[in-house]
């Protein structure tokens, strides 16, 4: 893992923070730095603009987000809008496209080749799966990936990409609870698809309601979230809102998810979207804002958006974006830290 030398490497003295950071180890003013900040940087109180994915584009400045599920005025049928966000650099307004795209119901993303690749929850019509979207007008989606063998996924909810070119994804039933997909006809697991051959894999069950998945950034370690706690009925205290971790091995020349342990535990609301840092730091959305893990499972601080988040995306030099529903938050950390996807 890289280190890198950081705040407390030159500090005299513990800073006073802002409220939204708390800090329940010294180590995380490592990640703070002396004077971080947290603002809204985008607001929208038509609908709930700022859900899933916060996939940023560095060549451009933009972040591609996808909206939380709402009535269109339109269709009057459940939708998801996926918007084009050009954050700017401070002295760039902060302005937002929402795009026509043929992803149905997208909900989290990665960056993939020169494009993004969506979870497509998918309708009662329409093929859930992986789609790779196009990040300039016309926006043309393709499927990459549709069923199981036959067997249609879910509703696939989040994606992260390996070294070799594998897709790993979730797949809860969360459509099916929502009203926007049929039945399922697959257990809520993690899949590995090679697109290379087109094997697809389960690679993990057991789960409630696999949610976000994230790699150390040696990708060693394959993380997963489950929100087992959430359900259509209602919140439940007694299920699981848990991180696991994963040890990533070779078994017969083919990669193997083994040592399934908890990692941990969300206080507040479930762990929703995860991801790393070069350091190993694992950060999720929860209930109660981000939360930031050591890579041993210490929890190290929280950033604290009243409401929750559901997830979020590192940009350059510290910069976080996180999507609070009709908010989109920008939070500056220390400007070491880097996101163990795009390593800046």
């Amino acid at each position: 893992m890289e280190t890198t030398v950081g705040f407390s490497a030159f500090a005299s003295h513990t800073p006073q923070l802002p409220p939204a950071f708390a800090v329940y180890d010294n180590s995380f003013f490592n990640i703070t730095g002396p004077a971080p900040t947290v603002e809204v940087v985008l607001e929208n109180d038509t609908y709930p603009f700022a859900h899933e994915a916060a996939v940023y584009i560095p060549t451009t400045d933009e972040l591609f987000v996808t909206s939380n599920q709402f009535i269109s005025p339109v269709t009057h049928q459940k939708t998801i809008v996926i918007t084009k966000v050009k954050v700017g650099n401070g002295s760039v307004p902060v302005t937002a496209e929402e795009l026509s795209t043929t992803v149905p119901l997208a909900n989290g993303g990665i960056n993939y080749e020169e494009g993004v690749l969506f979870c497509g929850q998918g309708s009662f019509n329409q093929t859930s799966g992986l789609f790779k979207t196009s990040i300039h007008p016309p926006y043309t989606s393709e499927l990459i990936t549709g069923n199981f063998y036959g067997r249609q996924f879910n509703s696939p909810n989040d994606v992260v990409m390996h070294a070799d070119g594998s897709m790993w994804f979730t797949d809860p039933a969360y459509g099916h609870e929502q009203g926007i997909r049929p039945n399922p006809v697959l257990p809520n697991q993690v899949y590995r698809y090679n697109p290379k051959t087109k094997n697809v894999r389960v690679v993990a069950d057991g789960f409630g309601r696999p949610n976000g998945i994230s790699f150390s950034p040696d990708q060693k370690t394959v993380y997963v979230t489950d929100t087992d706690y959430n359900h259509a009925d209602g919140l439940d205290p007694t299920r699981v809102s848990t991180i696991y971790a994963f040890d990533l091995t070779m078994i017969n020349d083919e990669p193997a998810l083994t040592n399934r342990r908890v990692f941990a535990m969300a206080d507040k609301g479930a762990p929703d979207g995860i991801k790393t840092d070069m350091a190993g730091n694992v950060y999720s959305g929860c209930g109660d804002g981000i939360n930031v893990w050591s890579p041993g499972g210490v929890l190290l601080g929280k950033i604290l958006i009243e409401g929750g988040i559901a997830n979020f995306g590192f940009a350059r030099g510290g910069k976080m974006y996180l999507m609070g529903e009709n908010k989109l938050w920008a939070v500056q950390l220390a400007p070491w830290v880097k996101g163990s996807i795009l390593k800046m």
